[in-house]
């Protein structure tokens, strides 16, 4: 599965703050503070990913600042500025058997129980009481849907995720 091996997105560098290298942190992370779990980041500066560790970090209002190792002045935080931040995927917190990651579901094969094929996951979203898989419907669509949005209700909707198979089985009326 070659997403195991792709680096993960985590956020992107911000503004200059201050004089002495610290930069803004926009975090696609849950928490904010979370990002900073993961050390070093790869940063992508001028189309090349670059290891940078972060030196000191802390929260400011409703986001988080940051300083990298060496990087002690305005100008080289500038530099910076809109450049995304990853992380190589291991070095993520490994997870259960009956738990995955969003980007472990993206482009996985959705079925119903009774093997109608739905299409493959395209994107998730999350909706305040649960997940849902945006799933983008076969070009030959028995019901001509282009999207279904399945919610990601394990047990109820979703009876099974097969990782090795790349296939989602869902409880699903195909008409809906």
């Amino acid at each position: 599965m070659s997403n195991q091996t792709d680096n993960v997105l985590l956020g992107c560098v911000g503004a200059p703050y201050g004089i002495k290298g610290w930069m803004k942190i926009t975090t696609y992370t849950e928490t904010p503070e979370n990002i900073f779990d993961y050390n070093p980041w790869l940063v992508k500066v001028a189309g090349k990913l670059v290891e940078l560790e972060v030196a000191q970090w802390r929260t400011h209002g409703k986001g988080v600042v940051c300083r990298f190792e060496g990087m002690d002045d305005r100008d080289d935080a500038a530099r910076h500025t809109g450049c995304e931040i990853s992380v190589k995927a291991e070095q993520l917190e490994a997870l259960g058997d009956n738990d995955f990651y969003w980007r472990e579901l993206i482009g996985m094969e959705v079925k119903n129980i009774k093997g109608y094929h739905f299409g493959h996951v395209d994107a998730l979203m999350e909706t305040g009481s649960n997940d849902v898989l945006q799933v983008k419907a076969n070009a030959r669509d028995g019901f001509g849907k282009k999207e279904r949005l399945i919610p990601l209700v394990d047990g109820e909707v979703v009876k099974n995720i097969d990782r090795e198979a790349r296939l989602i089985e869902v409880d699903w009326d195909p008409d809906f």
